[in-house]
């Protein structure tokens, strides 16, 4: 069995340790022999932090696995089979603004749904675009499975302007067949629900636990509160029950900042009253706790406080879809990848986030259809956002930008997307190198 060398960039993430995790329980399926761990200058204490962590967790393991710490991008990717991204350009200091400046006029700010999602993504594609092109000159041949935020408008970049071949991943399907396994005192293994959308906006709108339709039974569990998705970094706000049995789908718990928006902004707002802060600044407080933890010595392996992280399930989705490329499994994951004719209400070349089959030549989505009428236009509204942030992050053209947020459903108007644009792009001086500013 061929040897494996694996690339993490942003290897100082505080989520790096779960995928080590993942590695390491599928060492036998799955055989790593080199991990790269890669971030840059201004990460690399917190890379030998998280990389000292990993080998100790490596060497308990008892595996043939050695963790390479770098931040030369070139010895990294040499010869690579995958690569995973997880970087975070301008780091949480950049998060917590994006979140800050919509809430100054009365619009959500979240990491990557509504504005949060689109400033994000002008730091981040032309920085992924560049590493792309590091790939082409060492490891044409290697695939990219993108974990970094806002996932499918990223994973769209690629797709469309990278030959790389690349997929875009979440935890949160993941997470929604959990929770149904959760309801009806069953293993993950045996639920299947069939998920379609884009990235942080899916629904499931067909449910079978141990091969038994459930659908409208867990749909009825979920209007009385049982089996609910609720991700740790989304407000604990309830869609009400009647909405649920009206849209008869289970949606991911990011489309209450759709259907709730009022009251999640309200909530929000109350957050930084009293102190509690956006969601970035409560990450930069765990993340300053899981690095206290990381730092000891004597801890070898993964500790129960990363779960408190919203993407803490990733490395199972993530180390089970690498394994199904590398082993052909032809399994079925939730991924995003580009639509092929899953659904004629979305163009061919769009991303989705679907069932796909995945092999030793990456994902084909499983054909779905019609999207339900109920949800089509909110998707279809997100996906020409999608589209237009990508051109803007792309050209760096001011006027593409300002259509990309007048045209998300949460921005309320043409005059509060240009302050928001306004106010970001003098934010992100530093990290718009494709701007004229």
């Amino acid at each position: 069995m061929k040897k494996l060398k694996v690339v993490t960039l942003g290897g100082g993430s505080g989520y790096t340790p779960e995928l080590i995790d993942g590695f390491i329980r599928r060492h036998k399926e799955l055989p790593v022999s080199e991990y790269w761990l890669v971030d840059i200058e201004a990460g690399k204490e917190k890379l030998e932090i998280v990389g000292a962590l990993a080998q100790r967790m490596v060497k308990k393991a008892g595996i043939a696995m050695t963790v390479h710490l770098t931040t030369r991008l070139d010895e990294a990717l040499a010869g690579a089979d995958f690569v995973t991204t997880q970087i975070r350009v301008g780091q949480l200091a950049a998060r917590i603004q994006d979140e800050k400046i919509p809430l100054r006029y009365g619009v959500l700010g979240q990491e990557t749904t509504g504005p949060g999602g689109f400033m994000k993504a002008q730091r981040t594609i032309p920085v992924l675009l560049d590493l792309c092109q590091e790939m082409e000159k060492y490891c044409p041949d290697a695939w990219l499975i993108n974990f970094t935020n806002p996932a499918g408008i990223v994973t769209e970049a690629l797709a469309k302007h990278s030959p790389i071949r690349s997929l875009g991943i979440c935890s949160g399907a993941n997470s929604m067949m959990r929770d149904i396994a959760g309801a009806y005192g069953v293993e993950r293994e045996d639920v299947y629900a069939r998920v379609m959308g884009l990235n942080h906006l899916i629904f499931a709108d067909q449910i079978t636990v141990k091969g038994k339709e459930l659908t409208d039974d867990f749909i009825e569990k979920l209007a009385q509160g049982v089996g609910a998705n609720q991700l740790n970094n989304i407000p604990d706000v309830g869609l009400p029950p009647d909405f649920i049995r009206a849209l008869k789908l289970y949606p991911l718990s990011y489309l209450k900042y759709f259907y709730l928006d009022r009251e999640m902004v309200e909530h929000e707002r109350e957050d930084l009253e009293r102190g509690v802060g956006t969601r970035g600044e409560q990450s930069l407080a765990i993340e300053k706790s899981l690095f206290d933890l990381y730092r000891d010595p004597t801890l070898c392996e993964k500790p129960a406080a990363l779960s408190a992280r919203g993407g803490a399930l990733y490395s199972d989705t993530a180390c089970s879809i690498i394994s199904s490329i590398y082993n052909n499994k032809r399994e079925i994951h939730v991924v995003n990848t580009p639509n092929q004719g899953s659904t004629p209400d979305l163009p061919d070349d769009a991303v989705i986030e679907t069932n796909s089959m995945i092999d030793c030549n990456g994902a084909h989505p499983l054909a779905y259809g019609r999207l339900p009428v109920a949800v089509k236009g909110l998707i279809q509204s997100v996906k020409s956002f999608e589209e237009l942030t990508v051109e803007a992050a792309i050209t760096g053209n001011q006027h593409t930008a300002l259509l990309a947020l007048a045209a998300h459903p949460l921005v309320p108007s043409v005059e509060i997307a240009e302050k928001i644009l306004r106010d970001y792009l003098a934010a992100n001086r530093d990290f718009l190198p494709q701007y004229t500013l």
